[in-house]
């Protein structure tokens, strides 16, 4: 496929602007002027201005003595890259691949895209009826190169589209400044008298390079498709993502729907040619208004099923507002995994943590209530039971040691151990009451101690002597005492977790 680009060129860009935020502005000459060696110098101008004879790099007295009535506004430094940058995100409808041309242009890399759109003249069309629309002054030009786009934007008086090869024919009769070069190379060819390309297009390259060094060939090269210029999108786009652009805005649920099951069925049988699937993904609406909606899910492990994925968005598509409608969907997967095939074996029922229809349904469910409700939890390496386990990441995740089981522990363990008053005979007795949360308990049977030193690596606290305890009405306490039993009572009691 043949590469095509177009580059936009806005000529009054930070003007235009102003004029959006004051409609007044519209009918009067004005310019934007920021401080140079200690005096005003117009850095923008708006058409009426500059028909008028007041233009960029003037002083701002000479400016007025042409116009009297020139309105003068404070320019912004940094207005121009952030207006590109918002448009160059805009833009991302029309293609993926979208670059800043500073100080008053984009590039976009449209290789593959113009069809949907019908052709390649209805596609610039929308481009610049759009701006024009959005209150934008605005050329665009379109060809196999992103110099030939540059130069027939700015000084094209004919064509704007330049067919596939013949961008040379197309920049012979434009002036030196149509490639880029800066402005002393511009003014040595002038003064030679070479006005058009046309006249040193055939030179020999031997003597262009000894005139005018080397930036001349590479801009000339890059023009004629002989060398590659890279660019450097807004965006990067991601591996895997899908896009599809809407002839007509999506304004109904049931729209959306359709939208999203289209860009599903194509990402999920990409990633199953490859192996691979979801594990987050992330669907974008980009409003006619220039908002952009989005949406993402996650995956417990990784899926390449259209369905279970498509029900994941389903509880979310809802929170979707589409306005005055959406006019392109993007499906994008930042994070995907291999997905390998578990072995079933005959004679089990149930796959245990690699089984598809828990995890499936473990999706379900954190779409619902939110996956901050879901926890799973591994061993750690860690004495202190409040330590000793800590959450996982997936479902995948496997254990560094295995849980112990060679002692009981409670079924509820509170996060952290909560001092309580206690009535204990003679050292290593269990206690016979304690006091917890103002209620007292009367202790029937008891079982211990099971000693928990403190962690060498950490040397924090004391030892622990733990004590599981039944009450009168049956139910059953893990409680210890930090430290040793003495007659100082510089001990201390705690319960730490409830048995079922």
């Amino acid at each position: 496929m043949p590469k095509r680009f177009v580059t936009i060129w806005f000529r009054y860009l930070k003007t235009d602007w102003f004029t959006l935020r004051r409609p007044t502005l519209a009918s009067v000459p004005f310019v934007l002027a920021s401080a140079d060696h200690g005096r005003m110098v117009v850095t923008a101008a708006n058409l009426l201005a500059q028909q008028k004879g007041v233009d960029i790099g003037m002083v701002i007295a000479d400016a007025r003595a042409i116009i009297p009535s020139l309105q003068v506004l404070d320019d912004k430094p940094e207005l121009s890259n952030q207006l590109l940058k918002a448009l160059a995100e805009w833009f991302i409808r029309f293609t993926p691949i979208v670059a800043l041309d500073p100080p008053s242009g984009l590039i976009l890399d449209v290789s593959g895209c113009t069809h949907l759109w019908g052709g390649e003249k209805q596609y610039l069309a929308d481009i610049i009826a759009r701006l024009k629309r959005s209150g934008y002054t605005a050329r665009a030009a379109m060809a196999d190169t992103i110099g030939a786009s540059w130069a027939i934007a700015r000084y094209g008086t004919d064509t704007l589209i330049i067919e596939n090869g013949q961008q040379t024919i197309a920049l012979l009769s434009l002036p030196p400044a149509a490639l880029r070069l800066e402005s002393e190379i511009v003014e040595r060819l002038e003064k030679l008298g070479l006005r058009q390309l046309s006249q040193f297009i055939p030179m020999p390259r031997s003597a262009l390079r000894r005139r005018f060094g080397e930036p001349l060939l590479k801009r000339l090269d890059q023009a004629l498709g002989q060398e590659e210029e890279p660019l450097v999108p807004v965006q990067v786009p991601l591996p895997f993502q899908e896009r599809l652009p809407c002839l007509e805005p999506i304004v109904t649920a049931t729209g959306i729907e359709i939208a999203l099951e289209r860009l599903l069925d194509a990402l999920c049988q990409r990633l199953k040619q490859e192996g691979k699937g979801i594990r987050t993904a992330l669907l974008k609406c980009y409003r006619v208004d220039r908002k952009i909606e989005q949406v993402a899910i996650g995956t417990n492990r990784a899926s390449n099923n259209t369905r279970h994925i498509f029900k994941l968005f389903e509880f979310k598509l809802p929170g979707i507002e589409p306005a005055l409608g959406i006019e392109l969907f993007i499906l994008e997967a930042p994070k995907v995994e291999d997905v390998k095939a578990a072995q079933e074996t005959l004679w089990e029922n149930t796959g245990g943590l690699n089984d598809i229809g828990l995890a499936e349904l473990l999706d379900r469910v954190a779409g619902k209530i939110g996956d901050n409700h879901i926890h799973r939890y591994l061993p750690d390496e860690h004495y202190w039971p409040e330590r000793s386990c800590k959450p996982a990441t997936d479902l995948q995740e496997k254990p560094a040691s295995a849980w112990k089981t060679d002692r009981p522990r409670p079924l509820q363990l509170l996060t952290k151990p909560e001092p309580i008053e206690v009535t204990a005979p003679i050292p290593d007795y269990p206690p016979m009451l304690f006091r917890y949360k103002a209620k007292l308990h009367k202790i029937m049977k008891a079982d211990g101690p099971e000693r928990i030193e403190q962690e060498w690596w950490l040397q924090e606290g004391q030892h622990r002597d733990y004590y599981c305890v039944e009450d009168e009405e049956g139910h059953r306490y893990w409680l210890f005492r930090s430290g040793h039993y003495d007659a100082t009572k510089s001990y201390q009691w705690f319960i730490h977790g409830f048995f079922a």
